[in-house]
């Protein structure tokens, strides 16, 4: 038996891997989202969150979340001209997925390189 997994097998784990964690962070970003404006609502409206002990970790997680993807959004648009993306597009989608729009953005460019040089 060959406990060692091929190339191929690493680039197909790869790509399920990238396609579960866009699924989940499209869902949670968006879940952030309304949190966090759920948060700002009842700050302004002088109302308690019911649960309010639950909630503030949840609400600190959602804070460094969603600063996280808009960095990793301002650095996709940024850098999408140079790579023949559109910037706003792909900084929004960088927004939603995270980190793996990023890899993508930058993994696109290195397999285009490494077969112009085969």
């Amino acid at each position: 038996m060959n406990y060692f997994p091929t190339l191929m097998n690493l680039k197909n784990i790869k790509t399920q891997l990238f396609s579960i964690i866009k699924i989940i962070s499209s869902i949670l970003i968006p879940s952030a989202i309304a949190l966090e404006l759920w948060n700002i609502q009842t700050i302004t409206n002088n109302y308690q969150l019911p649960i309010a002990n639950i909630l503030n970790p949840a609400l600190i997680l959602a804070h460094i979340a969603l600063s996280a993807h808009f960095i990793e959004a301002i650095i996709a648009s940024i850098y999408a001209p140079s790579k023949n993306q559109p910037a706003i597009k792909y900084g929004v989608y960088t927004f939603f997925v995270g980190t793996v729009g990023l890899l993508e953005l930058f993994d696109n460019d290195q397999e285009k390189e490494l077969k112009g040089k085969d």
